[in-house]
């Protein structure tokens, strides 16, 4: 099974080290405009994989992602510290212009996943490039909130004393400041958040709340500040979404993908609750019915923000 990864920079090569740590594939393809770098960094790849996982790892260039099956797209301009998603929004889009049509005219079957922030509206960006070169709906998505939710489950479950395997909570909406954690819907062992804390003699109030959803929320612009990028974790979370899609594991996560129509706000790219196998997306678990009222005007707000920078995008007035 054959996987490319567009763009070598710190994304990119983590997220191949975590697919060769993980035995995610069998063949990765590095693609950069800096050659030297996409060569040095599969040699160094390269001579991880005797102590992980065989697979072959090499450089190469648009053409050699011929027959992938998945293209993870990293490509694209770094976050600077204090710097919100959003404003890359105007010096990725270029980026992505020029990519996306390059990648499918060599792997016209793949399915494309999006990590290059502001990342909603650059896999909005890229569904759109690729529908006019007849990719079918489902076959672009993007990270989403995949991170966002796993830093949910494992803070949490650090408080509760619990594995996070075991806490079922899920962030929606923006990869950014308005993303939505919907602590209507956890649960742990399944059992609702509530009733757990009871049942274990401890209690969990809205300031406990309050911290776990800064910590959330805050956690890029706090590893940016310290260290200058973000890496590990979506690195990790890129290649549990390749490892899903490759194997058609049918697993729950929360990418993001266009959809007609969320929370009052229409065609909008957000995370959501997908299911997703080997062809991309399969179906989407929609929230908002099930969230609390206030939860459900979060998810607006963040759906609208995002609209509001697509909007910019289409009208070519993002800077």
């Amino acid at each position: 099974m054959k996987l490319g990864i567009v763009g070598t920079g710190l994304v990119g090569s983590t997220a191949a080290y975590a697919m060769i740590m993980r035995g995610v594939g069998r063949e990765i393809v590095l693609v950069d405009k800096n050659t030297a770098r996409a060569s040095a960094e599969a040699d160094d790849l390269f001579h991880a994989v005797p102590f992980a996982s065989q697979l072959n790892v090499h450089d190469g260039d648009y053409p050699d992602l011929k027959g992938a099956r998945v293209v993870v797209l990293t490509a694209g301009a770094n976050q600077r510290p204090g710097e919100t998603r959003l404003e890359l929004l105007g010096r990725n889009a270029a980026i992505f212009r020029d990519i996306v049509p390059r990648v499918l005219e060599y792997a016209p079957e793949a399915v494309l996943v999006v990590a290059t922030n502001p990342v909603d509206i650059m896999t909005h960006l890229t569904a759109q490039i690729a529908a006019e070169h007849g990719l079918p709906e489902g076959r672009v998505l993007g990270s989403g909130t995949t991170l966002d939710t796993a830093r949910f489950r494992v803070l949490l479950g650090h408080e509760l004393g619990v594995d996070s395997s075991h806490v079922h909570a899920y962030v929606v909406g923006e990869h950014g400041d308005s993303e939505v954690l919907t602590w209507s819907l956890v649960t742990v062992g399944g059992i609702p958040l509530k009733e757990f804390c009871r049942e274990i003699g401890t209690s969990f109030c809205d300031d406990d709340k309050g911290r776990i959803d800064q910590l959330v929320r805050r956690a890029a612009y706090h590893i940016i500040e310290g260290k200058g990028a973000t890496y590990y974790g979506i690195g990790s979370a890129l290649a549990r979404i390749v490892d899903v899609i490759l194997r058609d594991q049918r697993a729950i996560l929360t990418v993001c993908a266009p959809v007609v129509e969320v929370a009052g706000v229409k065609n909008v790219t957000l995370a959501l609750p997908h299911l997703l196998g080997g062809q991309g997306i399969l179906d989407v678990f929609p929230l908002p019915l099930t969230l609390s009222a206030d939860e459900q005007a979060q998810l607006h707000n963040s759906a609208s923000v995002i609209r509001k920078y697509i909007d910019d995008l289409e009208a070519g007035t993002a800077a």
